[in-house]
């Protein structure tokens, strides 16, 4: 199992997740300068693939360009959430060099335009389930049925390969996922498909119980940043 930090990165600075309630996030560090903090992440965990949650772009803001391209300079590996909406974006992130594209349940237009990026680029696009306090976020009336296991159903049906469960609502708050369940019966139910999950990862228990049943990757921000998780916790993932 992959674990990858996560860089929240508002206003050009890294800030520390508190369970999705954007305007309360801090600076994580004196020096919050997202390469300051994914050098921090190499140097005491060996780790190099990171997730880039760009939260201005969330929010309707250009990507940032200019970031990403000093993460990839710097030897980065890169999933970027950008506020994908439209194709166009994705087409763009692509040509920039991203490595996967992070299209969010909260602001995709809707699955037909899933439906198009993964005809385009299926092995590329991690689709996030997006949760708040387990009930999905965004416009869900294109959709099939507005539940979490639905969505889910019907992106993999539309084409997703990759697929991320995070409930906002437990990010940063040392609560576990929040998603075990659902995971768990959807890695149950599509084994071929690639599962992820974060937000609120408590310890290396977790890690290993998420890990147990089958998930490929796990996000990690403030277990990291506060030493719950170590790097020797790390081995045999």
């Amino acid at each position: 199992m992959k674990v990858v930090p996560v860089l929240d990165v508002q206003n050009g600075c890294v800030v520390r997740g508190i369970g999705g309630r954007r305007h309360e996030y801090r600076p994580l560090t004196p020096d919050c300068h997202p390469v300051a903090v994914a050098d921090a992440f190499r140097d005491r965990f060996d780790l190099t693939e990171l997730y880039v949650a760009d939260l201005d772009a969330i929010a309707g803001a250009p990507p940032n360009w200019r970031m990403y391209a000093e993460l990839r300079r710097h030897g980065f590996t890169l999933w970027v959430d950008a506020g994908v909406r439209a194709t166009e974006v994705t087409d763009a992130l692509f040509t920039a060099g991203i490595d996967l594209v992070v299209v969010g349940l909260e602001t995709v237009a809707g699955p037909t335009v899933l439906r198009e990026l993964c005809n385009a680029h299926a092995e590329r696009i991690v689709f996030s389930l997006d949760l708040r306090d387990g009930v999905p976020l965004g416009n869900l009336i294109p959709w099939n049925h507005p539940d979490a296991r639905s969505i889910a159903q019907q992106a993999i049906d539309l084409g997703v390969r990759r697929l991320l469960l995070l409930d906002l609502a437990r990010v940063g708050m040392n609560a576990g996922t929040g998603t075990e369940l659902l995971t768990t019966e959807l890695i149950a139910a599509y084994p071929d498909i690639e599962f992820s999950t974060g937000g609120g990862i408590r310890g290396p228990d977790d890690l290993y119980r998420l890990k147990s049943i089958g998930v490929s990757a796990v996000l990690l921000a403030s277990a990291l940043h506060d030493g719950r998780i170590r790097r020797e916790d790390l081995d045999g993932l």
